[in-house]
């Protein structure tokens, strides 16, 4: 990425505020040398570990790095066999230290099953020196003081140094108190060329003997080292002396035993750099309340709800920002101070961050692209020193824009073309956006040139944006609005800042009717626009209302057919019973008649085959309870009863149809319309017909001009058959309003409902011709009819 746009765009000010969340050296510098990559699955990777470090944060409030120093010199040095100090081997330890809490963090985390993209392979690398690590905690302490345990000659030195310092401080303390405190000119022991002295008026310099070591400045304080404790003294000298000698071959030991393993050392220190670098992504990201985005890989960007990270996140309004698929340019109009500018710095910004692998301030399932440049003509770059104007200054930046876009480049224009003639702006503002359109360049240009509206409205990738203006606050919303214009609203400005109506009205009879006429087809498609997004939440309540009601009418069903079946069951166990105990009876009946038979007591005698069909009629009735002497029932079934002619609302369909013929027990030919389909009867409800309108009132409808038929209708996402029984219903109401000719919308797709449209036109006695609509109304995805 070039230079230039990270200081356009002020992304140096996301690292600035990057930085406040990382914890160590190694982790400032990763954000320092931070810039976007323009390869895929680089960019994959970093998004991928900022995602596990969101999710630790969430989870465990982060990774356990602390504060870490840049140990790469120590380890330096100990390459070409210097001592390290104190200090140094610390700082080493605590990287030691906080390798081992880590590895212990993540292992804890595996074994209770939280899945990770990136950091479990990251963690794998980290070398921990457990013996190396316990050797330089024994010896020294964080701040780099060798401890008294660090060797028993060490210890031994400092107890002595300990009893020298209590025996100096005993014998000046005697010295000080007393008829000896009127030599001194302050009662107290201090310390000077690290020996205990006493603070001696100058004129008893020889009172106490010894040694001066200093003065004060006016001279009239000597300190002194008395006679008495110049041995003891020395002693502690020779004692401090024998310490640092301890100390440094304690040093130089540890300096030994580290130096190995200066490379596993500067691995993990490099290691816990990115780690730390990853964990500040993920704060930064939780401050602005931002999300991971989707990578595209053919640059097709939508940012739904996106807002500026540098802006007060609860105070910045929100967006959908959207580039590339079927739009490679954006043009973008509306008042000053609308936001225009901001859209296209929160455009450039959120890609430079997304592709740095930073999350992003906006909303779920939000998609980013990736550009091989990001370049931004933005501001006033007026230069004194080259005596450019700002015309000049813009080309001159535009010409080295120009020079290096290519087919994946985003290109970011402010008030394309401005600083000069109004026509000869808005000229080079079009064969600009053609010229990088030309190239396949992605751009979004703001723009005050009417000319750039219509630009944006014919253009094949070309639509028009703006920023919404409220008329009645006489403030912008700092709402971006795609597929909409803006307008100028001069006009109604100054109508209700209270200029007089007759000079408005000479102001708009001074505009020529193109303009005009463009002003009013931006504000109808603004009323649209609201129609349609109030349309849009109404049918969403609707949809979320029926879709409610399809839960609890299923659950209904369910249990329904539940009950239902249960008590059929009992029913059926219930015939049954009574059944076989008629069947037991009747045997028995049989029985006994066949041995009145055998006895003589019947004359005539009773057939055999007789017994057997009596017994067969017996034993049929155990089947299943019909129900056949339920009233309710018989009523019900003969109110359902078909006949030809009969009336009858489909179900399936919700359309109403004509009973024309029985094709078999079950099914019936229906007359829907201008279709005859084959209806199963348990899908038809007999309905009253619908009475004949009144002569007067269609004569009323066809008069009327102020009909609420539309004049287009969109077919899209219907079934065939009902979308031609619409298309018929539809034509009859055009005629009846008046219509001279309307649009039917029936999608691209297969092209089988277009066909289907065209051949019931072709047949409609009313159609006097149609065609294809023109590219810019929908092409070859809707059909103008002429009507006779």
């Amino acid at each position: 990425m070039n230079k230039k746009i990270m200081q356009t765009l002020e992304f140096d000010k996301i690292k600035k505020a990057l930085l406040n969340y990382t914890a160590s050296e190694l982790g400032r510098a990763e954000v320092e040398t931070m810039s976007p990559s323009t390869e895929l699955a680089e960019v994959q990777q970093w998004q991928e570990e900022t995602e596990d470090g969101a999710k630790l944060l969430r989870l465990k409030g982060g990774m356990p790095i602390p504060k870490l120093q840049n140990i790469k010199p120590h380890l330096k040095r100990l390459e070409i066999g210097a001592m390290l100090n104190g200090l140094e081997i610390a700082q080493i330890g605590k990287v030691l230290r906080t390798t081992t809490e880590v590895t212990r963090f993540f292992d804890d985390l595996a074994e209770t099953g939280v899945e990770l993209f990136r950091l479990y392979e990251l963690v794998a690398k980290l070398i921990t020196l457990p013996s190396l690590n316990q050797l330089i905690r024994e010896a020294i302490d964080e701040d780099g003081r060798v401890m008294d345990d660090a060797s028993p000659a060490l210890k031994g030195i400092r107890t002595g140094m300990k009893r020298s310092e209590s025996n100096i401080r005993e014998k000046l303390d005697s010295l000080v108190r007393g008829k000896n405190a009127q030599y001194l000119s302050d009662a107290l022991v201090t310390m000077r060329n690290d020996r205990y002295v006493i603070p001696v008026k100058a004129e008893y310099r020889s009172h106490f003997g010894g040694v001066v070591h200093d003065q004060s400045s006016t001279g009239q304080t000597l300190f002194i080292e008395p006679q008495s404790v110049v041995d003891l003294n020395n002693k502690l000298r020779q004692l401090q002396i024998e310490e640092r000698q301890e100390i440094d071959r304690i040093l130089a030991e540890l300096s030994n035993e580290i130096a190995p393993y200066g490379n596993e050392i500067l691995l993990n220190m490099v290691l816990l750099g990115q780690l730390d670098f990853i964990g500040a992504k993920a704060s930064y990201g939780k401050s602005i309340q931002a999300t991971r985005p989707l990578v595209s890989e053919v640059n097709d960007v939508r940012f739904n709800q996106a807002r500026h990270p540098l802006l007060d996140q609860h105070m910045a309004v929100a967006n959908d920002i959207t580039i590339g698929g079927d739009y490679q340019a954006v043009v973008i109009t509306g008042p000053n101070t609308g936001g225009k500018t901001i859209t296209l710095k929160t455009l450039g910004l959120l890609q430079l961050m997304g592709q740095s692998g930073l999350q992003l301030p906006v909303a779920e399932e939000s998609q980013m692209g990736i550009f091989t440049e990001i370049f931004a003509d933005i501001g006033d770059e007026q230069s004194i020193e080259q005596s450019l104007s700002t015309f000049s200054s813009h080309m001159t930046n535009i010409v080295s824009i120009l020079d290096r876009i290519d087919d994946q480049s985003l290109v970011l224009f402010d008030e394309l073309g401005a600083g000069t003639d109004p026509q000869e702006g808005a000229a080079l503002a079009i064969a600009i956006l053609d010229k990088v359109g030309g190239i396949g360049s992605y751009v979004m240009a703001t723009t005050h040139y009417p000319e750039l509206k219509a630009y944006g409205y014919n253009r094949p990738g070309t639509i028009n944006a703006s920023m919404e203006f409220d008329v009645e606050t006489l403030s912008p919303t700092y709402r971006l609005l795609i597929g909409v214009p803006g307008r100028s609203n001069a006009f109604e400005i100054s109508k209700r800042l209270g200029l007089a109506e007759d000079v408005i009205s000479a102001a708009r009879n001074l505009i020529d009717g193109e303009s005009q006429n463009l002003n009013e087809m931006i504000a109808d498609l603004e009323n649209r626009r609201k129609m349609t997004e109030m349309e849009y939440h109404e049918v969403r309540q609707y949809i979320q209302e029926s879709e409610e009601l399809h839960r609890d009418l299923t659950t209904a069903v369910e249990q329904f057919f539940g009950e239902r079946e249960e008590l059929m069951k009992k029913a059926r166990e219930k015939a049954n019973r009574v059944v076989e105990e008629a069947e037991e009876e009747a045997n028995q009946i049989v029985t006994n008649l066949r041995k009145m038979q055998l006895t003589g007591q019947f004359e005539g005698g009773i057939k055999e085959h007789e017994l057997i069909d009596a017994k067969s009629k017996l034993a049929n009735l155990h089947h299943e309870e019909t129900l056949t002497k339920n009233k309710v029932l018989k009523k019900a079934k003969a109110k359902q009863t078909f006949k030809v002619g009969d009336e009858v609302l489909v179900a399936s369909y919700g359309q109403r149809g004509i009973l024309m013929e029985k094709s078999d027990k079950t099914n019936w030919l229906v007359q829907l319309g201008i279709l005859k389909m084959k209806i199963r009867e348990s899908d038809m409800t007999l309905v009253q017909p619908e009475k004949e309108p009144k002569r007067q009132v269609v004569a009323a409808v066809r008069s009327s001009n102020n009909s609420h038929v539309s004049t287009q209708l969109d077919l899209r996402g219907e079934r065939y058959e009902s979308a031609l029984s619409e298309l018929d219903q539809y034509l009859d109401a055009a005629l009846l309003a008046g219509y001279p000719q309307v649009t039917i919308v029936h999608g691209k797709g297969t092209g089988a409902l277009r066909q289907g449209v065209n051949e019931a036109l072709k047949k409609h006695r009313s159609v006097q011709k149609y065609e294809m609509a023109p590219q810019n109304q929908g092409g070859n995805g809707a059909t103008i009819v002429y009507f006779k």
